[in-house]
């Protein structure tokens, strides 16, 4: 059992030290993360009945569309700060639209 754990342990820090090196990909999945977040938000002004059809359509083409621009920019291994930026950008407008939908 010794002998397991220093390879072990070598493996994970080794991978943390990646992750840690290459932000790019950790942000990638803050943005997914953040995205499922969003469209349960919509999810729960719909059961609720404070957003409307139109609103949910609107909503979900917005959220369809950064999915698509997410994927387009991890389609080459890897996401610049730039682009995180401009994904977390178009993000807070939406949660600024689902906001705004829920409570008029």
């Amino acid at each position: 059992m010794k002998n397991l754990i220093l390879p072990i342990f070598a493996a994970t820090s080794i991978v943390s030290a990646i992750a840690f090196l290459n932000p790019s990909s950790a942000s990638a999945g803050e943005i997914r993360v953040r995205q499922v977040n969003q469209e349960q938000r919509i999810y729960n002004g719909v059961q609720q009945g404070t957003i409307s059809q139109q609103e949910y359509r609107n909503l979900q083409a917005r959220e369809a569309k950064i999915a698509a621009q997410r994927r387009f920019y991890i389609s080459d291994g890897s996401l610049s700060r730039k682009e995180a930026a401009r994904l977390t950008n178009a993000q807070n407008r939406v949660s600024r639209a689902i906001y705004r939908d829920r409570h008029d």
